[in-house]
């Protein structure tokens, strides 16, 4: 006689064989994904691999990551404060900084409450900075990625294709 093998069921009923909900699977793609995008910003605005940036801007030839962003959102409302940051030596490093430090979280699966906390706050600013939005009232990319990141931080999705599950990270909540 066959015998079953008890799994935790979940509301929906679903696990995989690891005893994983498929939920956590796209909660790991989502983080995967939207780490590369931090990550691929940071790449191409130091190497100026011709997708945003051009060669002759890049970080690594003197360009300034921030400058072609911030230089534009003069006219918008709150564009005063931002165009003067723009250029400004801080500010870029600050910027590229975050671009790798929140890239690479979300991508190995470590430090993604971190993460989601900066790349919020660093989205928010994006977000504000284009303020009033061209295409809708109040809802753009920014605030969808940010929401992404609150869920990813809540979801605890660093466990599944990441390094969340390593013991240091499991003993050091700040590493989760």
């Amino acid at each position: 006689m066959a015998t079953t093998i008890d799994r935790p069921v979940t509301h929906t009923g679903a696990t995989t064989a690891a005893g994983r909900r498929p939920v956590e699977y796209v909660w790991a793609a989502a983080r995967i994904a939207i780490g590369w995008v931090f990550l691929w910003a940071f790449l191409d605005k130091t190497f100026g691999w011709g997708f945003a940036t051009p060669a002759n801007k890049a970080w690594i030839v003197g360009g300034s990551p921030t400058t072609g962003f911030l230089k534009g959102t003069g006219e918008n409302a709150l564009g005063g404060l931002f165009s003067n940051l723009a250029g400004q030596v801080w500010v870029d490093w600050l910027f590229m900084a975050g671009l790798l430090g929140i890239g690479l979280a979300l991508v190995l699966g470590v430090g993604t409450r971190i993460a989601a906390i900066t790349g919020t706050l660093m989205l928010t600013l994006m977000w504000a900075a284009e303020l009033p939005l061209a295409n809708n009232p109040f809802l753009d990319e920014h605030i969808i990625y940010a929401i992404v990141l609150i869920g990813l931080a809540l979801a605890g999705a660093g466990t599944v294709f990441g390094l969340g599950n390593l013991p240091i990270v499991r003993r050091n909540a700040w590493l989760k």
